[in-house]
């Protein structure tokens, strides 16, 4: 008979969760690296990175608390990408490719295999997202049509083979890049925090031993498996669709479907995005991946806290979504708005659904966009990027109003401090301030969004991603709409996508969409 204190192969309660905290520490310790040897601020104070561990098969082991976006995705993608390569010691692969493991071209991956003696165990991965990836348009956010007009392709390829770096591929990438010197301080630190990770990791497998590690990784995705069952078996079995839509693909294209039909039986959860649009000219297509990370998001918030970050948790979670639609583009789509708005719309579709199943447990729609600025020198030889996203108005629940003026649920960055801003580019913050009233109204509020001013010193160009500018937030269980977001130039309103060139003097005026109410008014119940 199996000793019940033992738990999941032989490692007891206390002994699993110092297995999975020391773990976690060593994702947490790769963050630390990388943001401190960074040298962009979009890295080093936006915080727009995520690290993790995974095991021999590519299996999530492991995470820090940084991006779901960036970590779900991986996630799904990380077994394909340890079977397409051969790995010995002293490797970091490094790669963006969207329909290769990647999520959008901006978003750099470093991959670094960790070994016993001549026996894989497992890998430290982070993932950065760079300013500049070689578009045409300065931030590598452009309005594009195809993937090829949003930077420089890399494919998984080895960096550094057995200790040694392939100056050819270093070379080539910051050769890409408007700033060589900024490309190799990110990359670098993205390189040292996988050194780092690598380093803790073999410590930690030979003070163990590289069968309890085996053993402890294997008891964690059971514990994960089991803790995430007891959770999805409480949803009521039945098939839940929901639809909601995008603004627009900047392409001239609006009002785009995402569907989802979620089906529950006894705690297995099937997503299909049967019914969702077919991938469009414009550049808000994404990987199976990117959804996926959506999808996971979603489910792991109805987790407790103690939830490992691990593959266990996944496994009762199946997607399908047809060949070529939205959410599972073919080469060579353009995907740069997918990663960040579409993925974050599949978040409400998904909540849309359960919503449906478990009312109590489901907040009204945040903001839905990360209100992307991307942005940089129209003159040739002075030359500067940035990139940054933009709080919003948090959804309203049963419980409790939204927050305002947050990142919200596929985002986890900080914004960039005004003072490292304005001493950085020629730019001036004249107005941050919380939107007042944006909110939905509802027994409890939906949070107010933002509104953020900026003021040209020089000639620039910008790119802007946007969504909600048109189709609102929505408010549930009788809560009302959230406002829409607005984007102006000189008090012009600009489109949700566009390109501009803006000289200085010129000032761009972002006001974020708030979040949707929950439950009806005391007043419209009277």
């Amino acid at each position: 008979m199996k000793n019940e204190n033992k738990g999941e192969k032989g490692f007891d309660a206390i002994a699993l969760g110092l297995f999975a905290s020391r773990l976690e520490s060593v994702c947490d310790e790769m963050g630390a690296v990388l943001r401190n040897a960074a040298f962009s601020p979009n890295i080093r104070d936006r915080l727009d990175y995520s690290c993790a561990i995974f095991d021999a098969r590519g299996e999530l082991g492991a995470q820090a608390a940084h991006i779901p976006v960036h970590l779900g995705s991986m996630a799904y993608a990380m077994g394909d990408i340890v079977d397409r390569l051969s790995w010995q010691a002293g490797d970091q692969v490094i790669l963006n490719d969207p329909y290769l493991g990647g999520t959008h071209l901006p978003d750099i991956t470093l991959i670094a295999p960790v070994f016993a003696g001549e026996t894989l165990m497992g890998f430290v991965v982070n993932r950065a997202h760079h300013a500049d990836i070689g578009a045409d348009t300065p931030g590598s956010m452009p309005v594009s049509s195809s993937l090829e007009e949003e930077g420089m392709v890399i494919e998984p390829v080895h960096l550094v083979r057995a200790g040694e770096r392939d100056h050819e591929v270093w070379n080539g990438i910051l050769a890409a890049t408007r700033n060589p010197r900024a490309a190799e301080g990110d990359l670098t630190a993205q390189l040292s925090a996988n050194r780092a990770g690598r380093q803790r990791l073999q410590a930690l497998i030979e003070e163990q031993g590289t069968a309890v590690f085996s053993a402890g990784m294997e008891a964690l995705n059971a514990y994960g498996e089991r803790l995430a069952r007891s959770v999805l078996e409480k949803i009521p079995d039945g098939s839940y669709t929901f639809t909601d839509w995008l603004d627009d693909d900047g392409q001239g294209q609006e009002r785009i479907p995402i569907q989802a039909r979620v089906t529950v039986r006894q705690g297995h959860i099937e997503v299909d995005f049967t019914g969702t649009a077919e991938q469009v000219s414009g550049n808000v297509n994404c990987p199976l991946s990117v959804a996926a990370a959506g999808v996971y998001y979603v489910f792991r918030c109805l987790m407790p806290p103690q939830t490992p970050a691990c593959a266990g948790v996944f496994r009762n979670i199946s997607l399908h979504a047809p060949a070529g639609c939205l959410v599972n583009a073919r080469f060579p789509a353009a995907v740069a708005a997918g990663n960040v708005e579409t993925s974050t719309r599949v978040v409400d579709v998904i909540m849309g659904a359960l919503a449906q199943a478990i009312p109590d447990r489901m907040a009204a729609a945040s903001h839905g966009s990360m209100n992307n600025l991307a942005m940089g020198s129209a003159a040739p030889g002075d030359s500067w990027d940035y990139y940054e996203t933009m709080g919003g108005g948090m959804g309203a629940s049963r419980e409790t109003a939204g927050l305002s003026a947050v990142q919200t649920h596929m985002t986890n960055t900080l914004n960039t401090p005004v003072e490292v801003l304005e001493q950085q580019y020629p730019l001036r913050i004249r107005r941050y301030q919380v939107r007042r009233g944006s909110g939905g109204a509802g027994k409890h509020s939906g949070g107010d969004g933002l509104v953020r001013e900026l003021g040209f010193l020089a000639d620039a160009e910008i790119s802007l991603l946007t969504e909600r500018r048109l189709l609102a937030p929505w408010g549930l269980a009788g809560g009302r709409n959230g406002l829409c977001g607005r984007n102006l130039l000189n008090g012009e309103a600009l489109p949700p996508k566009c390109h501009r060139r803006v000289k200085a003097g010129d000032v761009l005026t972002i006001e974020t969409p708030g979040g949707g109410g929950w439950g009806h008014t005391d007043r419209e119940k009277d």
